[in-house]
């Protein structure tokens, strides 16, 4: 396959689409006064890999991962000293309430969430990093699913095609 096959119209496409997405996501966070607004832009460019309907799914289940990692991180760094065992019990403990939720898809999302509260070095009040980490998460995925609403992916031609056949 050529350069102009493997970079068609399509992909250029697509990479504008995600680079402004991931852009706005971090400008919003900044006008927020964000500590780590980069969060919100990595989370954008994870919802923006997925179309708007799988994506309003998932990114559903992840803000609740978020939710869940970030109360998690809370609640263990408040009654126990943060260490890595403790750190392991919350990862555990966060698998049981997702699949008791039946939440399998937010068991990733909180568990990241719960390692970069409680295992990063912070100087912050742990409430208070838990709550920027939702907020930041919550502006990524929101702006993941509102670009992907009105900007919608452009297929690739074989993916045209291959639609083409079966309509």
């Amino acid at each position: 396959m050529s350069l102009a096959h493997r970079i068609g119209a399509s992909v250029v496409a697509n990479s504008a689409r995600t680079a402004v997405a991931g852009v706005i996501s971090y400008w919003i966070a900044g006008l927020f006064r964000l500590p780590e607004a980069y969060w919100a832009t990595i989370t954008t460019l994870v919802v923006m890999q997925s179309t708007l309907g799988a994506a309003l799914k998932i990114s559903a289940e992840r803000l609740a991962g978020t939710v869940l990692g970030a109360l998690m991180g809370a609640l263990l760094a408040k009654y126990f000293p943060i260490n890595v065992p403790i750190f392991g019990l919350g990862v555990f403990a966060l698998g049981i309430v997702c699949a008791a939720l039946d939440l399998g898809n937010a068991y990733r999302m909180a568990s990241v969430t719960l390692a970069v509260i409680m295992l990063v070095g912070r100087t912050s009040a742990i409430h208070s990093i838990a709550f920027h980490r939702f907020i930041e998460v919550a502006i990524g995925i929101l702006v993941g699913l509102v670009v992907t609403a009105v900007w919608p992916e452009t297929p690739t031609l074989e993916e045209a095609a291959t639609k083409q056949l079966h309509e």
